[in-house]
């Protein structure tokens, strides 16, 4: 099935080639959650700080249960510092 990984900041190295504005569409197996879309993409959980399904923010504990659908999108921040 396919969903849209959208990776910002430092992550975006890690999208697949064709990749376009942080995101792209990638093809998962049905039963996929987060972290193995993450996991399939090499992105280094510890730099998942904000994940976001569909808009809606995804506690580290809930990424490993949650079974992804077609059409859905995940997008990840990286921790940010600055002030």
């Amino acid at each position: 099935m396919i969903v849209t990984l959208k990776l910002y900041a430092s992550l975006g190295t890690h999208l697949p080639v064709g990749a376009e504005r942080n995101e792209a569409s990638v093809e998962i197996p049905e039963g996929a959650t987060i972290w193995d879309l993450i996991d399939a993409h090499n992105v280094p959980r510890a730099s998942c700080h904000l994940v976001l399904l569909n808009g809606h923010f995804q506690p580290p504990s809930s990424r490993g249960s949650i079974a992804l659908k077609p059409g859905d999108a995940v997008a990840v921040w990286p921790p940010v510092a600055g002030g």
